[in-house]
């Protein structure tokens, strides 16, 4: 099932109730102040995706990694200098397009000067990179401001790929985020590539029942030839599709990977040893969810709307940048 323009908006209403943020927050944030500020975004992103199409997978982990470090008030985005803001920790390794969040704010800041939130256009830019890949379209609420604080040590609260079901579901819920939404914004691994470095415990340094050090044994033995065959000892830097099969398309097939056993990294095979986020994947990856439900697309979309109102800045507590890599 698709994602209505009237149907999403009446979820993010909903959401946005239910966060407590109503009154705060509202879609078409923007109409008035900039007209163009959502169009604007979209067509830098669609230029960035036209050059290289791995930015869009890049620009929804951009979301992930801002909102859930202090909130989505954009302090990933701040450059420090010596090594000491956020954005140097080294849980953010490989994030990647931040320059395209820079490129819509310069042409903002020329349309409208000192209207238009960092904090606002990395929610939609990562709104638009889901449309893009072929994901859902959806309306997402406005009006966030962009945060004076970044600190090096507070992105050590962001999920890791080594965590465990237990810990995942615990650093979502610190955010208000529930097992649906984890199962779900995890899905957003349908499309994109990961590291070799965030692979190499698992395939050659996972601890083992009988002490010693090896292979996973959860990884299929066929699939685990293929993945050291693409991630050798030592090699940090090559590339592997997350969802695999279907890396370029945006659908349901990382659901059912991780429930056959075909995940990539360690944290999205977690969610198949939790009986909370078994029954989950298994609702979306099965062929009745397709035809009666839930619906993977628009519940995708009302996960995104609510991880983007994690910790929203409004009010007198944050600035507009005029650079989103400098404090005002």
């Amino acid at each position: 099932m698709g994602c209505s323009s009237t149907s999403c908006s009446v979820a993010v209403a909903l959401l946005l109730l239910a966060l407590g943020a109503s009154g705060q927050l509202q879609v078409g944030f923007y109409s008035k102040s900039c007209p163009s500020a959502e169009s604007t975004v979209a067509s830098v992103v669609r230029g960035a995706s036209a050059s290289d199409s791995t930015i869009l997978p890049a620009l929804l982990r951009l979301q992930f990694h801002d909102c859930f470090v202090r909130g989505c008030d954009a302090s990933v985005l701040i450059k420090g200098g010596n090594n000491s803001a956020e954005v140097d920790n080294a849980k953010h390794q490989g994030l990647r397009g931040l320059d395209v969040i820079d490129n819509a704010k310069a042409q903002l800041q020329t349309q409208c000067p000192g209207v238009v939130s960092c904090a606002d256009i990395v929610i939609l830019a990562a709104r638009d990179a889901v449309a893009f890949s072929g994901g859902p379209s959806f309306d997402v609420p406005t009006g966030r401001l962009d945060g004076k604080v970044s600190n090096l040590r507070d992105a050590d609260v962001l999920p890791d790929v080594h965590d465990s079901a237990q810990v995942l579901r615990s650093k979502f819920a610190a955010g208000g985020l529930d097992d649906k939404d984890l199962v779900l914004l995890s899905a957003a691994h349908t499309v994109g590539t990961t590291a070799c470095f965030f692979m190499q415990d698992r395939l050659y340094n996972f601890p083992l029942a009988g002490g010693g050090r090896g292979s996973d044994p959860s990884i299929p033995d066929d699939f685990l030839a293929e993945l050291k065959s693409r991630c050798a000892p030592g090699d940090f830097n090559t590339r592997v599709p997350l969802d695999r099969g279907s890396e370029r398309v945006f659908d349901t097939s990382i659901l059912r990977n991780i429930r056959n056993g075909f995940a990539v990294i360690a944290s999205d095979a977690a969610l198949y040893e939790d009986t909370s986020t078994v029954d989950v994947v298994d609702s979306y990856s099965g062929l009745l969810g397709t035809i009666f439900g839930p619906y993977f697309r628009q519940d995708f979309a009302d996960s995104m709307v609510k991880m983007g109102s994690i910790g929203v800045i409004t009010g007198s507590n944050g600035e507009v940048r005029k650079l989103c890599s400098k404090f005002n």
